[in-house]
């Protein structure tokens, strides 16, 4: 990560619901609340990206058939 001199801090207000769930999601993935977040801003661009591009983004099974269409991002 860059240096503390290199690094623009944000503020997030959250519902009591989201900050559990982000609470849930650091703790089952041995991580932090703000490398969800930074993970959850790589995925938005990359369904932004794809939306760009005329793309679709999904979730497949291991036959790569389209299990779940992620819509309205």
């Amino acid at each position: 990560m860059a240096t503390d001199k290199n690094v623009i801090r944000l503020s997030l207000a959250v519902s009591p619901e989201l900050n559990a769930r982000l609470e849930q999601l650091a703790a089952s993935g041995c991580t932090t609340k703000t490398e969800i977040l930074r993970k959850a801003i790589a995925l938005y661009d990359v369904v932004a990206e794809a939306k760009t591009e005329k793309r679709r983004f999904g979730i497949l099974d291991e036959d790569k058939h389209l299990l779940t269409e992620i819509v309205g991002i």
